[in-house]
């Protein structure tokens, strides 16, 4: 299945039926009355999350999206059936913008979770509903409302726990191979990884997600290379770990290099805990270790941990320290529920 995490759509709730002017003619009633049903309401156009749903793609061949209009009312006070719902059925994690792609409609981060986008319009009244004392014959009907319609654009954020960042070829699927199940295209060039790879990483019985994306290169940001679009889908991630190749020159010049992109896309990111990985120790010697260590304490300002996702070398203490921050921000997040469920007025 192809990936794709953007998509332009066109949508149209359903029209009202038109109310009906109808009068009761019976054998021997002689003042029946009028009995025209309502219209019924036009269909609304719904947004739901479903698991198992990880793209967009079905989004590429049908772009067009209409609710059933309502069905006219008619005599014997037989009101007009509502049109069917459109429901868009999408990934967990798909955000629903206006056209102009500024706008947020809704933020979809639960599965199950429904939001109705617009609404279809209401069913017009029939003549049974403007009786009275006063007018007892009205030959009047409402027609129904027309629906409404809409241009509208999906993104997918994929949801994540953690997320790997770092150059091409710097060991990031190489470990997300190497810690989940996940199986993502590994070679020795670089944008091996075109689109994002999600893995489940189970450390110490504990379990959280591993969110893999295309390398960065300088001027990502300016669309060089594959640029920065695969950035927003660890927006969500609670940690970044920060993946530099140990191989490749200057590991302190290629650390600074991905961070200087993370800090022009914004959105966050910059301020996000960041745990930081020298990879491919297996590949050099100890004195090649200790240079690249010291020029990247140098960048980074903190000390980075020696990993080999292929000698398995030092993985386990990157998961551990992941899971360590992953916990916390999950309790920082539960503490306000807490307190304001243990309050009572």
């Amino acid at each position: 299945m192809k990936f794709l995490d953007e998509a332009k759509i066109y949508i149209r709730s359903g029209d009202g039926g038109n109310g009906c002017v109808s009068f009761r003619r019976e054998k021997f009633i002689e003042f029946g009355g009028p009995n025209g049903g309502d219209g019924g309401k036009g269909g609304d156009v719904v947004a739901q999350t479903v698991e198992g749903l990880n793209t967009l793609i079905d989004y590429r061949y049908q772009q067009h999206f209409t609710a059933k209009n309502g069905r006219a009312g008619m005599g014997k006070d037989c009101h007009g059936g509502n049109g069917a719902d459109a429901v868009l059925k999408v990934p967990v994690g798909t955000q629903i913008y206006e056209e102009d792609g500024e706008m947020l409609l809704a933020d979809l981060t639960a599965a199950g979770q429904r939001v109705v986008l617009i609404r279809g319009g209401n069913g017009g009244f029939g003549n049974a509903h403007f009786k009275s004392s006063t007018n007892r014959a009205p030959r009047r009907a409402n027609p129904g409302q027309p629906g409404s319609e809409l241009t509208i654009r999906l993104r997918l954020k994929l949801i994540a726990d953690a997320g790997i960042v770092g150059l091409p070829n710097a060991g990031k699927s190489t470990l997300l191979a190497a810690v989940s199940a996940a199986k993502p295209k590994i070679a020795d060039y670089p944008f091996t990884t075109l689109h994002p790879q999600l893995g489940v990483v189970n450390v110490d019985g504990r379990e959280f997600v591993l969110a893999d994306i295309p390398g960065l290169i300088e001027g990502a940001h300016e669309g060089v290379g594959l640029g920065d679009r695969f950035l927003g889908h660890i927006e969500r991630c609670r940690v970044l770990l920060h993946l530099v190749d140990g191989t490749a020159g200057d590991a302190g010049a290629a650390y600074q290099t991905v961070r200087a992109e993370v800090l022009a896309y914004g959105q966050g990111l910059v301020d996000k805990p960041e745990i930081v990985a020298l990879s491919k120790a297996d590949a050099l010697s100890a004195d090649e270790i200790k240079q690249q260590v010291t020029a990247l304490r140098r960048a980074a300002k903190k000390t980075p941990l020696v990993i080999s996702a292929v000698s398995g070398e030092g993985v386990p203490a990157v998961l551990r320290a992941l899971l360590k921050v992953i916990d916390a921000a999950r309790r920082e997040a539960d503490a306000p529920s807490a307190v304001a469920a243990a309050w009572h007025p």
